[in-house]
């Protein structure tokens, strides 16, 4: 029944012997995001048939719903994380400041920024949700960190990944050396490797992207949707489907799988809005992953991994998937991320254009 199976610890164990210097750390702390996961699913799987999460009226429900089971997961997640040794300090989405490790227990040589529970909102409706961690070298190993050790580009981050509870549960993992997926076997217990070696197709004809923000999108992101509209009669000669999950993770699962690109740029009004995704929780492990499947990451305006943080959350504009289309839609805000002015005598037909 397993001779032919690979588990987690069977992966994380080859993927140390290629480097005698490792000192198991690095393993362990995943082990323990994995155990993380594998609680958290079972809690997502079971719904309301607990009746714990119940709220007494209708229109609040799923608000309660969603604040309750977010703040479980956080709680999971350091819970499972705190006590093993590998950790000098965590850093969560539901959270506003570092966790510190409780005194008991040893300081390690890592840091992990985690976001425990991602497209919360679908939980009502009962489309897929995950988490999404990161995990970064400290500083000062074996001390208690400062809130600047974790403001650090994602370049310097040494796994990233996530867990996607759908119909069923799938841990996504990169170590550096490309991205493998595992999916839990609900009798065993056990992440089985089952895709190995994901891959990112360079061309797609999907894209994914919030249309009711069309007003905000800067002109670079309104050409390239409006190019992908057009379809077949249009500039790009073939058409394309938009899609809209509003979970991060499964956006990025679906691009992992079979490709296409997705969207949620800078805001032309406001480029830091609430609702875009966290730099330090979000874009910097899906970037990571991303970038070991072969595809790009952007905010719009340089590399995701390159961008330097300033704050523990920063938020930013972000664009990944298939290269070609990300590419694209890069070129076009270097080149055409012109706005037109308001006023008619200065339109498209004047000679003024302001670079936005």
């Amino acid at each position: 029944m397993l001779a032919d199976r690979t588990t987690l610890t069977q992966f994380l164990i080859e993927e140390r012997r290629r480097h005698p210097d490792a000192s198991g750390e690095l393993n362990g702390l995943i082990l323990d995001v994995a155990l993380a996961c594998k609680a958290i699913s079972r809690v997502v799987a079971k719904g309301r048939t607990e009746g714990a999460l119940e709220s007494t009226t209708s229109a609040s429900r799923g608000a309660v719903r969603e604040k309750d089971l977010g703040a479980l997961a956080n709680e999971i997640f350091l819970r499972s994380c705190e006590w093993g040794g590998h950790l000098a300090g965590m850093i969560s989405e539901a959270m506003d400041r570092p966790w510190s490790i409780p005194a008991q227990y040893p300081r390690g040589r890592y840091l992990l920024v985690f976001d425990p529970l991602d497209g919360g909102s679908n939980l009502d409706v009962n489309v897929a949700v995950g988490s999404i961690f990161s995990i970064l070298r400290a500083r000062s190993p074996h001390d208690d960190p400062e809130t600047a050790d974790f403001l650090q580009p994602g370049r310097k981050q040494v796994c990233a990944g996530y867990a996607i509870y759908g119909p069923a549960t799938m841990l996504v993992v990169t170590v550096g050396t490309g991205v493998h997926g595992f999916t839990l076997d609900p009798v065993l217990g056990e992440f089985f490797l089952t895709h190995p070696a994901l891959r990112i197709p360079p061309s797609t004809c999907e894209f994914a992207i919030d249309a009711s923000n069309s007003r905000f999108w800067e002109p670079a992101v309104k050409r390239y949707v409006e190019e992908c509209l057009a379809g077949k009669s249009g500039p790009r000669g073939k058409d394309f489907h938009m899609r809209w999950i509003a979970s991060l993770v499964a956006e990025t699962h679906r691009i992992l799988m079979r490709g296409g690109v997705f969207l949620d740029p800078r805001d032309a009004s406001a480029p830091e809005r609430t609702g875009q995704p966290q730099l330090l929780h979000d874009a910097n492990p899906v970037a990571f992953i991303v970038d070991q499947a072969q595809g790009r990451a952007i905010t719009g305006r340089g590399s995701i991994l390159d961008t330097e943080p300033q704050s523990l959350q920063q938020r930013t504009g972000l664009i990944f998937g298939s290269q070609d289309e990300v590419e694209r839609i890069e070129r076009y805000h270097h080149d055409h991320n012109f706005r037109e002015c308001d006023a008619p005598l200065f339109g498209l037909r004047g000679l003024f254009r302001v670079v936005a």
